[in-house]
């Protein structure tokens, strides 16, 4: 049966291109890990496999969700492996695909999850968040899981609150909410590799994506979804929402679009780099790093 390759990097970094081409020189299909292209009717902001990239290759947890849909990282590990399982059954290799390192983790195996339901905990939390700012909460997460914190944007309140409430869990949680098996306790080999670009390049490329996203939509399809929904708090949504209650000019929006985004590359960097099992290469070194380590001809 055949191993697992991981393929992880900041937005931008040319991931979703790359696994086409491995996908294909591998016989290989995708299974995505991004916590944003999992929802479905959000194409530009969460830069989603285009129709003809889908077609091209299978991919699997892309779009599968609705916007509102509440998700978590152990139900990503059972979806991830459910797909993984299909793939290998049908004898293609199957290529995770993501930057969404939490995800990575669970699916993994790196982390062990912890039971995330107390009535108590949730409430508590639910009054606080009532209370208090965004950055407050994310400071109290930066003090209880400072790893998870430095994913997380702090104005992402849902993720925040989740996170916090992992954080404090008790041992009486419900079982569903862990995964069900992850690829280590499946024995399935696995690599990890993270795409080591220069800041320069990176930086170039957010640019270029943040006006393509602009001209293909981004502020139209915000105003399509509704701003409470769970999804509605994606990279790129909250500013395209402030431009349309009129609190921003064009020329702003775009600006804090491309701040918001390098910003997140940096903490997608910073979360890959404590992950000690993951192996930095640059793009044009992940077929030879997947023929090497996973013996993948």
């Amino acid at each position: 049966m055949s191993s697992v390759l991981i393929l992880a990097g900041t937005t931008a970094s040319g991931k979703t291109e790359l696994a086409i081409e491995l996908a294909r020189a591998f016989d290989g299909e995708i299974v995505g890990a991004d916590s944003r292209q999992i929802y479905r009717d959000m194409p530009v902001g969460t830069a989603a496999p285009s129709p003809e990239q889908r077609a091209a290759v299978p991919h699997h947890m892309i779009g599968v969700l609705d916007p509102a849909d509440r998700y978590s990282a152990a139900r990503y590990a059972d979806d991830a492996m459910d797909a993984i399982r299909d793939i290998r059954a049908r004898g293609k290799r199957p290529i995770v695909v993501g930057g969404t390192g939490f995800y990575i983790r669970a699916l993994s195996g790196g982390v062990a999850l912890s039971p995330s339901y107390d009535e108590a905990v949730r409430d508590r939390l639910a009054r606080e968040a009532r209370t208090h700012p965004a950055e407050f909460l994310h400071a109290w997460l930066e003090r209880r899981d400072p790893a998870r914190a430095a994913a997380l944007h702090a104005r992402d309140t849902y993720r925040v609150l989740r996170a916090l409430e992992i954080a404090f869990a008790g041992t009486n949680g419900a079982p569903s909410d862990r995964p069900r098996s992850t690829l280590a306790e499946e024995g399935i080999a696995s690599l990890t590799l993270f795409l080591d670009l220069p800041w320069d390049e990176v930086d170039r490329r957010i640019a270029r994506r943040t006006d393509a996203m602009l001209r293909a939509g981004l502020v139209e399809e915000a105003e399509r979804m509704s701003g409470s929904a769970v999804a509605a708090s994606a990279l790129g949504y909250p500013q395209a929402l402030a431009y349309l209650r009129g609190l921003s000019t064009h020329d702003e929006l775009r600006a804090s679009v491309e701040r918001s985004t390098r910003r997140y590359a940096r903490r997608q960097r910073a979360w890959f780099r404590s992950e000690p099992s993951t192996l930095w290469v640059a793009p044009g070194d992940a077929a030879a790093a997947a023929r090497e380590k996973l013996g993948w001809p």
